[in-house]
């Protein structure tokens, strides 16, 4: 195990380093937050394609093959299809925004009276995110050094923490960068081949398992419906999502980076799903199928590869940790703490370091709270019901509809959470029945009241439709390349 050990370290000893160069780079509040919005085609394709493949995507991806077979790929390719989605009909406007926050985006349609309570949902949703990825540490650290589960949350979320701290948006960039090509090759170009070599080639796998496993729809309908309206719709108004669209230097580069990315993602769904199916003709009695990824990777892999890979399960682990902690701390600084201290005005270095001091305050949150809980799965759906349940309908209906109002915006996010909250105590956290009539409620009261009441100042929409044109004089204080 020592080559394999060698490739974690090396790995882990570059994501600081990365950390440290982009301290250098993050002068500004537009540096540390959304990395100066200058972010060419490549480096946001991968860096997006980064964040939205996490351990969720990999390990669970996998584990989702071995129960199901081929069909386990719709939860991942659900959020591939999302990110599609974001990227061809809404990214260009986002980027446009110049925003920092989704609640900011709130604010300008609405007229600055929306985006209070939907910051502390947002945070809620992404402080859970974070700390889902953070306690996957404590699976890949077992594999690799049989080490305690507390011990390796906290080495894991320490070193993102350390290199988010310090470089902010800048440093993630560039370790996501690492990360995606590090996924890439270690799951893509080694670990599929690998696992369908040994599990005998695709004509054993139909030979040894049953027909189900390889029926595209095997997983079930509803599941699918379900995971579209809670990854799909995520992604399309996830603060982590969009805090990364913001970082494209141009709303082309939104557009069709953003596109490159989602088929990429089409492609690692399907890839996940496939190293499960081998897996089951493997291993068919794994105490557990989120097991199937570690054991594949121990028991088949040689020495170095198995390193690799595992560097790519902690790649994928990493990225979407460091980009739900950046995203959490911005909506806890810009959209929660600021409103409750009042409008302060600070030079930029000073915004610097106060959104430096709450990454490093949400990431010692997110590690405790890490250790404390031993399994998040419910916590995290209730953040996903809350995010699609309460504020898809008054972002989605900014975006498209003139007459929706701030009144009916809020009572939308309010209808909307009320009754998810009411119907997970109902039915169960994991029911479907949550996030279904949460968002026809939610959609219910937006129109209702948005109907009912004054609409829109018409100087608040013109700023708006000015900003969504990238003519706001706002902008001006933006360091945009001077190409645009």
């Amino acid at each position: 195990m020592a080559v394999d050990y060698a490739v974690i370290v090396v790995y882990l000893a570059g994501m600081l380093a990365m950390g440290w160069w982009g301290m250098r780079r993050a002068k500004s509040k537009s540096e540390f937050l959304v990395a100066g919005r200058r972010l060419g085609p490549t480096m946001y394709s991968g860096t997006m394609a980064a964040i939205v493949l996490g351990g969720a995507s990999t390990i669970g991806g996998v584990g989702l093959g071995y129960q199901y077979g081929l069909s386990g790929a719709w939860m991942v390719f659900t959020i591939g299809l999302g990110l599609l989605a974001l990227s061809v009909f809404f990214s260009a406007r986002i980027a446009r925004l110049k925003v920092y926050t989704v609640s900011e985006m709130l604010d300008l349609r609405y007229g600055g009276r929306a985006g209070v309570i939907s910051g502390v949902v947002m945070w809620a949703y992404t402080l859970m995110l974070a700390v889902t990825s953070t306690i996957a540490y404590a699976t890949i650290f077992d594999v690799l050094f049989d080490m305690n589960r507390t011990v390796a949350i906290i080495l894991g979320g320490s070193i993102v923490v350390a290199y988010s701290t310090l470089g902010g948006m800048w440093s993630i960039t560039l370790t996501d960068m690492v990360q995606f090509v590090v996924k890439t090759v270690g799951v893509l170009l080694l670990l599929l081949p690998i696992a369908v070599v040994k599990a005998g080639g695709f004509s054993e796998m139909k030979a040894q398992l049953p027909t189900e496993y390889f029926d595209p729809l095997g997983i079930g309908g509803e599941t699918i419906f379900t995971y579209v309206l809670i990854y799909t719709f995520g992604m399309l108004i996830g603060q982590d999502i969009w805090q990364r669209v913001f970082t494209a230097r141009s709303d082309t580069t939104a557009k069709w980076g953003g596109t490159v990315a989602g088929t990429y993602c089409l492609a690692y769904a399907l890839a996940g799903a496939v190293i499960g199916t081998a897996a089951k003709v493997l291993y068919p009695k794994l105490g557990s199928p989120d097991d199937a990824f570690a054991t594949i990777v121990k028991d088949e892999l040689p020495v170095g590869v198995r390193g690799l890979v595992l560097a790519a399960a902690l790649a994928a682990v990493m990225s979407t940790s460091s980009g739900a902690l950046i995203a959490c701390a911005t909506v806890a600084n810009n959209d929660i703490w600021s409103r409750l201290r009042g409008s302060i005005t600070t030079g930029e270095r000073d915004e610097v370091q106060g959104n430096r001091a709450f990454i490093l305050i949400m990431g010692l949150a997110v590690i405790g709270t890490a250790i404390a809980l031993n399994n998040v799965v419910e916590a995290l759906t209730v953040a996903y019901n809350l995010l699609v349940g309460g504020l898809l309908v008054p972002i989605l209906g900014g975006l498209l509809w003139k007459r929706g109002t701030a009144q009916g915006a809020l009572a939308a996010v309010a209808v909307g959470g009320l009754a998810v909250v009411t119907l997970m105590a109902t039915y169960g956290i994991l029911a479907n029945e949550p996030v279904y009539y949460g968002l026809l409620s939610s959609l219910a009261a937006y129109i209702a009241v948005s109907l009912m009441t004054k609409p829109t100042d018409a100087a608040v929409l013109a700023a708006w439709r000015e900003r969504l044109a990238g003519r706001a004089p706002e902008l001006a204080s933006e360091p945009v390349p001077a190409h645009q």
